[in-house]
């Protein structure tokens, strides 16, 4: 045998008698731990957000629906005896309306035993009397983060699609978080305007119905309005104008660039269901907060457990239903 297969055969035998005696050293473990990426929140970012003092709010609207002006008559003064409650014969009255925000309390709890804090990779310090919304650091702290980013995406799932008739009987949970109040795709079907796709596939011609179907005073300012469709659908819209030999299909394939369509932009939403979409103003999709996120902290002794409790009483609602339009029946991606 040469020299360098002696050395080879000498080495063989050491790693095997490391493996089998336990001198091989166990995998190495990193110092925290790798955090489950989940969904993130698009619309609640950008809705208007209005802040209440008290369970329920009151958001008056004003407006002239109809023609105001007149054919004048020298010396004579327009009348009110018409019929029509808005235009009263001559004298033209503003249309009043309001909207009755009314908030629902969302709570979430979690409870972290002692040694699950102590014995793990991001490790703590041993629980002690610290003031009770202070507490240790290490695994707790990823807990705290890992709430606030869950919570969010919650809410916006509310917001988006709760429905008062939602059933659900092999989950009575996800059935009672669900049929709290009517979201914003359930008022767009109900008081805004449907553009059925009839199973079409996602293309600039979807999104050019929902312009049509969009009333003419909504369309004063096309760069405020968003198309909001599911994160497949706005992979293949991307997909369509990368076909384009310009550097516009260039820049689709190779980067990433912001999505457009008739002048407004398309966003991808993680919880619109695949088939549907809205386009709307953000700002006209509403979100009544009486009391802000609040998350407090406390300690069962007893039990040895850590508590963290998370509240925030909500509601929403739609600003003007006429200026929603819904996506109906898009071709599944």
């Amino acid at each position: 045998m040469s020299t360098n297969e002696s050395l080879l055969s000498k080495a063989d035998i050491v790693m095997a008698d490391l493996v089998s005696n336990g001198g091989q050293l166990n995998p190495e473990q990193g110092a925290s731990f790798i955090r489950r990426l989940i969904k993130a929140p698009t619309m609640i970012k950008t809705c208007r957000v209005v802040e209440m003092n008290a369970s329920s709010r009151k958001i008056n609207k004003i407006g002239f629906g109809n023609r105001i002006l007149r054919s004048a008559t020298s010396g004579t003064a327009l009348t009110a005896n018409g019929s029509n409650s808005t235009v009263l014969d001559g004298r033209a009255k503003p249309t009043t309306d309001q909207i009755l925000l009314t908030t629902k309390e969302q709570i979430a709890e979690v409870r972290l035993p002692y040694d699950v804090l102590e014995d793990n990779v991001e490790r703590a310090a041993a629980a002690n009397n610290e003031v009770a919304n202070t507490g240790p650091g290490g695994l707790r702290q990823t807990f705290i983060e890992l709430i606030a980013d869950r919570a969010a995406l919650d809410m916006e799932e509310l917001g988006l699609l709760a429905d008062t008739a939602y059933t659900n009987a092999g989950d009575t949970d996800d059935q009672a978080y669900l049929a709290q109040l009517d979201g914003w795709l359930k008022i767009a079907g109900a008081s805004g305007h449907v553009a059925d796709q009839a199973n079409a596939t996602v293309s600039k011609a979807v999104f050019k119905s929902g312009l049509k179907n969009m009333p003419n005073q909504f369309l004063r300012d096309r760069t405020a309005l968003t198309h909001y469709v599911s994160v497949n659908n706005l992979t293949e819209y991307r997909d369509t104008l990368a076909d384009r030999a310009t550097s516009l299909g260039d820049g689709n394939i190779t980067g990433l660039l912001p999505a457009y369509a008739h002048g407004s932009p398309v966003e991808q939403v993680a919880l619109m269901p695949e088939t549907t979409g809205l386009f709307c103003n953000p700002m006209n999709l509403i979100m009544g907060i009486q009391r802000q996120v609040s998350m407090e902290f406390d300690k069962d002794i007893s039990s040895r457990v850590y508590i963290i409790v998370l509240t925030m009483r909500l509601d929403f609602k739609v600003e003007q239903p006429d200026g929603l339009v819904k996506y109906t029946n898009i071709a599944a991606s």
